[in-house]
């Protein structure tokens, strides 16, 4: 997995450089190995402007401006929360691509609807494109649950550069 990771994080500093593009994340169940994983690249500070870590309902509102409505209507596991985060976290820095992480990563808290292993992302990209998606990965454990939202995340922000 670490392979595939770095050479997913080549890639997309590789593009956003070539398109002068910052980049940015709003994470929670990942608590920032997304951006973990983008700054692990030497260069990578001529692209990636900054990460948000908004795992509480509050950093979401206060940090990112995620709408308490939504919140209480969605829940703070949604593509509408995940939407959110990421206007939010572009809205608040020089990234023009941002892309954000909310889920349940276990070992509890799942429910019927949203099981252990949901994650939902959130994209907010040049031009107004804004989008969400979500991934029920298979419950292996915390850790391989997080790593999976990671590449997730990463293959989002490399498909949103390669359409550009």
């Amino acid at each position: 997995m670490k392979d595939e990771v770095t050479e997913l994080v080549g890639e997309i500093l590789e593009h956003a450089e070539k398109r002068r593009l910052m980049i940015g994340t709003a994470e929670s169940c990942t608590g920032g190995l997304v951006a973990s994983a983008l700054t692990s690249v030497l260069g990578s500070s001529s692209v990636v402007d900054r990460a948000f870590v908004t795992y509480s309902n509050a950093a979401k509102m206060d940090t990112l401006g995620v709408d308490p409505l939504t919140l209480r209507r969605c829940g703070a596991v949604s593509g509408e929360t995940a939407r959110e985060m990421a206007v939010g976290a572009k809205r608040r820095s020089a990234a023009r691509l941002v892309v954000s992480t909310t889920g349940i990563a276990g070992p509890d808290g799942g429910t019927p609807e949203k099981p252990v292993g949901f994650v939902c992302f959130g994209l907010a990209a040049p031009g107004g494109i804004v989008r969400s998606e979500q991934c029920v990965f298979d419950n292996e454990g915390r850790e391989a649950i997080r790593q999976a939202a990671v590449k997730h995340a990463l293959q989002m922000m490399l498909n949103a550069l390669k359409a550009r």
